[in-house]
């Protein structure tokens, strides 16, 4: 590292992973030394677990909480924030380009790209097109009589919950592909409970079958499931969820550095392998293990860490070596179920579920987590 200009660490993507490796990072380094820059399209932090409430109902205006400011990130005003797209990594270079042509130097890169949505959740990059987006979903949510959720993961689960709060009277179902709700990461009798919630709120569920729909969103005629059943939905929406949001990274760094499914290979460590001043984190990362963000927040400890040594000429020691698969899944407001793998596994309904995470959503911790 240079001695005669501050070491950049750039981080891009503003979602979970990079906004706490950023926090962290203003409070620990020395500012007249390094300086510290998050890029990301929108000027602030999308908590993801109460989009999809907020794209179903003006309930709590939610967009008012869960789009969280960033002008309160920084510790000790120790960063920068550069909000743009990054359209290209040049590598030998050390720099970022945005899509305007602005270019940003690094001695550190951070990829906390995230998960690349799509249906409901995937809100536009442009920031003054975000209300319009948010405004254009109530409206469809609110028209439409008979439903089809195509995936019955968490996503799916907890859109279906949201909308039953919506309205008693909407025909609401979900087609998942597997024998059960969820993925087989989660026992039995936690997708059982699972199940048995939705179906008591009146949500029909096709399991163990599959639809071919080209097109989601406002939807006319018949449409037949691989199992032979006839659905004739008004609104189709696809809730499978994301996928690796690593394009950029594959165009710039090369198609070696991603798997077949899109997620970037790292060490242990966290960084790219044969690039000690690459790191990765979040979503993106190519880890077994479901992509949530505790998870996330666990590389998060490990990439700091090693950031800070690496910047101190120390060797990067801290390893990921995983963490528990604990979920929380809302059935709306006062619903829900959560699996903690403690004991041979506990199972915990409603009123628990409720408390931690369904009425909430997380929005307060999330916000007090960039200083709100």
């Amino acid at each position: 590292m240079s001695s005669n200009k501050k070491t950049s660490v750039v981080i891009v993507g503003g979602g979970i992973a990079g906004t706490a490796i950023a926090r962290s990072l203003s409070g620990s380094l020395d500012a007249s030394k390094n300086e510290i820059i998050l890029i990301s399209p929108h000027p602030y932090l999308v908590l993801l677990p109460a989009t999809l409430r907020m794209v179903v109902s003006d309930a709590d205006k939610l967009e008012e909480t869960a789009l969280v400011p960033l002008d309160r990130l920084f510790l000790k005003d120790n960063g920068t924030f550069v909000q743009g797209e990054v359209a290209r990594i040049d590598e030998p270079e050390r720099e970022v380009e945005l899509t305007n042509g602005e270019k940003v130097s690094f001695d550190i890169l951070v990829l906390a790209t995230g998960t690349k949505w799509g249906g409901p959740i995937a809100l536009p990059n442009d920031s003054s097109q975000v209300q319009g987006f948010i405004e254009e979903r109530r409206r469809e949510f609110k028209e439409a009589k008979d439903i089809l959720l195509v995936g019955g993961g968490s996503v799916g689960i907890e859109l279906a919950g949201e909308l039953r709060d919506l309205s008693t009277d909407k025909k609401i179902t979900i087609v998942h592909r597997d024998r059960m709700l969820l993925n087989s990461t989660y026992p039995d009798k936690m997708r059982n409970a699972m199940q048995e919630q939705l179906e008591k709120r009146n949500i029909s569920l096709i399991l163990n079958d599959s639809v071919n729909v080209s097109t989601p969103g406002p939807f006319e005629g018949t449409i037949t499931t691989s199992g032979g059943k006839t659905l004739n939905p008004d609104f189709v929406v696809y809730t499978w969820g994301g996928r690796p949001n690593t394009d950029l990274i594959r165009a710039s760094l090369g198609e070696g550095v991603l798997t077949e499914t899109g997620l970037v290979k790292v060490k242990p460590t966290l960084q790219l392998e044969g690039r000690s001043n690459v790191f990765a984190v979040g979503d993106i990362v190519n880890w077994s293990e479901q992509k949530t963000a505790m998870k996330a927040l666990a590389h998060v400890a490990v990439v700091v860490k090693n950031i800070i040594d690496l910047l101190a000429g120390k060797p990067t020691m801290a390893v990921y070596k995983g963490s528990m698969e604990a979920i929380a899944v809302t059935n709306g407001k006062e619903q829900g179920v959560t699996y903690l793998p403690f004991l041979w596994g506990l199972v915990l309904k409603s009123w628990l579920t409720a408390m931690l995470k369904s009425r909430s959503l997380g929005i307060p911790t999330g916000r007090r987590s960039i200083g709100y």
